[in-house]
């Protein structure tokens, strides 16, 4: 499987997951099966609030999973109808939300669970 991270600051599966999937300068893509990790800079990250691309983000990679602190609901619609699951960190790194993961303890996101905008804050971490 091919999960995806967003993160602050490319630092492999040491990298601190990222609070807010637009937004995020980069994300850590790892293959579960090979443990490869490679490195892709987020190609939407200058969107206008609200209109993000996600598949642009990812550089038009395929993966099969996202792992986010936060993330809208268009974004996480647009991941979903690509068939992409989208899960919420529970750890500070990529490394420790891999485990998890495979340990099936990452929260799968619905709309309910996405960001309602920044205005007010969102309930991510």
């Amino acid at each position: 499987m091919k999960v995806c991270f967003a993160v602050l600051k490319d630092e492999g599966v040491e990298s601190a997951v990222y609070n807010h999937f637009g937004s995020a300068p980069a994300f850590v893509m790892v293959d579960t099966e090979t443990s490869g990790a490679e490195t892709i800079q987020n190609q939407d990250k200058n969107h206008i609030h609200g209109a993000c691309n996600p598949v642009m983000a990812l550089g038009g990679r395929n993966v099969d999973a996202v792992v986010v602190g936060g993330i809208g609901a268009g974004a996480l619609r647009k991941l979903n109808a690509e068939g992409i699951v989208v899960y919420g960190s529970l750890a500070r790194t990529v490394k420790e939300n891999l485990e998890l993961l495979s340990e099936g303890r990452l929260p799968q996101l619905s709309v309910q669970h996405a960001c309602q905008g920044h205005a007010g804050g969102c309930g991510h971490h």
